[in-house]
């Protein structure tokens, strides 16, 4: 019989001044030594829930709590914070909210001396943290000196070196690269095997959940609307998916393979349970009218250029080594990298938000030196990762005319190209509604309208997903699609490479300041060993691919999921095949 560590029960909750219950009737135990995922879209309650376990909420927050919660046997709402966080340790997602001290060492010990540990007590737990997140020798380092990866293992370190009996991670990787997620999630689950502690672990992050979680928890508008393993859970594909959720790319594999008609024993979650499975997979025929689908190739004049371009920062920091690349009028390109490669260096100097060290960067063949801010707003039109950001104005109308107005557009040209922006947007409907006062995509899409109007002929992106869940995340880049075939010049930084295959043609990879690949999508990614190399990792679909090919070498390099699904078709397929039942 488990033990339980911590306890919903019949838990309801209230933000103030809301009418809506973010938390409804919880009933939930997490078991003493568990590895508990929570997953489920944005808005779901997954912050709310984690706030919860350590008296956050309501304690700091406020509002109407009905209920109650235990926690290693105290009462959340009896307990003030100061007390429990002798039990709970907490990890947000962004690492440099959380990190506030000038060294490393120095930022575990502050949790500590605020909970009057001893000296000689805090002197031992600095190295005995640092040393199982993988950080020693970095005591002396600012935090700023370190990668995203381990900057979220120092706040890892920070919430254990006070010894929690349970560890709440809330989505702790979304701003990471993908290795350095690994790195996380990898950490996370040596402290939950080694030192036997509880884990609790908001993400979206349904390839790693499914490796590392013992149970999963979906949460939906405040309900837990599911509960149970990671083989229970991410097999339920629809029901996954009319939550906005994503399953792991092997899951949704082998289920898109089954809609086709093939017969396939099970639906696994995991690489691990894929790779048995292949063999019995390859000897299905392929369907013959089976082809590859060829990226378009702009072969027009270079719209953007840049050659030997090298920048050095203030502090010494070399982010770009002599970049040369050329973009072509109608492309759509997928630049991508590890934190610190450089993606975001290089964007900038399109924009000429950063003069070059060395080196030259042209736009129509004319010197971004040489461009006023208002010609390089016309040419070119910049998302932010967060489109708060760019949000000045209190009604949409206003945001989209914004920038015409400050371009010295007349009056008729302003209202026409308003009235256009929010047509194409779908915006007309709330052209009177504070920007703030929509949802997260619908925020963009009022960011991206106000770009629109200006008529660039180039749109970056820089990083749109991020904190995004799978909904979200495509419904900004079906926007950036739509802007592609409308003929726009369109970029994109992003680190979830499992999203880009049906939207990008040409991928460059980048690595410490240096293009290291640059080339059409099904090459690069499948050139697994160069994106290693820059702490990417290719989607599960490529690695399924790169498997097949050691049965069969004729075997073609595919993408994604539907790939598979249309190369094991039945539909052109031999009559025995076609009674195949669908189990």
């Amino acid at each position: 019989m488990f033990e339980p560590i911590a306890a919903f029960k019949d838990v309801s909750y209230k933000y103030p001044r809301s009418e809506e219950f973010v938390l409804f009737d919880i009933n939930l135990e997490i078991r003493k030594g568990e590895f508990l995922g929570l997953i489920g879209p944005t808005s779901a309650g997954k912050t709310t829930l984690c706030l919860a376990l350590n008296g956050i909420v309501p304690q700091f927050y406020g509002g109407r709590f009905f209920g109650g919660i235990s926690v290693s046997g105290m009462d959340t709402i009896e307990h003030p914070i100061t007390a429990l966080a002798g039990y709970v340790g907490q990890v947000f997602e962004d690492p440099e909210t959380q990190l506030i001290a000038t060294s490393v060492e120095n930022e575990i010990a502050f949790a500590l001396e605020n909970l009057r540990v001893p000296r000689e007590v805090i002197l031992e737990r600095i190295p005995q943290a640092l040393s199982v997140v993988r950080l020693d020798g970095m005591e002396k380092k600012h935090p700023h000196e370190l990668s995203g990866g381990q900057k979220q293992r120092l706040a890892i370190a920070a919430a254990i070196a006070v010894q929690p009996s349970l560890l709440i991670l809330d989505e702790p990787t979304s701003q990471l690269d993908p290795v350095g997620a690994e790195e996380v999630f990898a950490t996370a689950h040596e402290l939950n095997r080694d030192l036997g502690m509880t884990v609790v672990m908001a993400s979206h992050s349904a390839e790693e959940m499914a490796t590392y979680a013992d149970r999963i928890a979906l949460l939906s508008h405040g309900r837990i609307i599911a509960l149970g393993t990671p083989d229970e859970i991410y097999t339920e594909i629809e029901m996954l998916e009319g939550n906005d959720l994503r399953p792991p790319q092997v899951a949704t594999t082998f289920y898109s393979i089954r809609q086709k008609g093939v017969s396939v024993p099970r639906v696994p979650v995991s690489m691990g349970d894929a790779l048995p499975l292949l063999e019995e997979l390859g000897r299905h025929p392929a369907n013959p009218d089976f082809a590859l689908g060829k990226p378009s190739q702009s072969s027009g004049k270079p719209l953007l250029s840049v050659k030997d371009l090298a920048h050095i920062y203030p502090d010494g920091t070399k982010a770009l080594q002599g970049v040369s690349l050329d973009i072509s009028e109608g492309e759509y390109i997928l630049i991508i990298g590890q934190n610190g490669a450089g993606k975001s260096t290089l964007v900038k100097h399109f924009l000429n938000l950063l003069l070059p060290t060395e080196g030259t960067v042209k736009v129509g063949g004319v010197d971004v030196t040489e461009m006023s801010v208002s010609d390089l707003a016309r040419r070119i039109g910049y998302v932010a990762q967060n489109p708060d950001n760019q949000i000045f104005n209190t009604s949409v109308e206003d945001e989209i005319a914004f920038a015409l107005k400050n371009l010295d557009f007349d009056d008729r040209e302003i209202e026409a190209r308003t009235v256009e922006s929010l047509e194409a947007m779908g915006l007309t409907h709330v052209r009177d509604m504070h920007p703030l006062a929509l949802p997260k995509g619908d925020r963009a899409r009022v960011v991206i309208g106000a770009i629109l109007a200006m008529k660039p002929e180039v749109i970056i992106f820089d990083e749109p997903t991020t904190g995004q869940d799978y909904r979200g995340a495509q419904y900004i880049l079906d926007i950036s699609r739509d802007l592609h075939e409308m003929g726009k010049t369109v970029i994109v930084i992003t680190h979830h490479l499992y999203l880009m295959p049906d939207y990008a043609e040409r991928v460059v990879v980048m690595g410490k300041g240096n293009i290291l690949l640059d080339e059409d999508i099904r090459k690069a990614f499948h050139e697994t060993k160069i994106l290693r190399s820059t702490f990417l990792s290719a989607p599960q679909a490529v690695h399924l691919s790169r498997e097949m090919q050691k049965w069969d070498k004729d075997f073609p390099p595919l993408l994604a999921p539907n790939e598979f699904a249309d190369y094991f078709s039945l539909k052109a397929m031999p009559h025995e095949y076609d009674e195949i039942p669908n189990r």
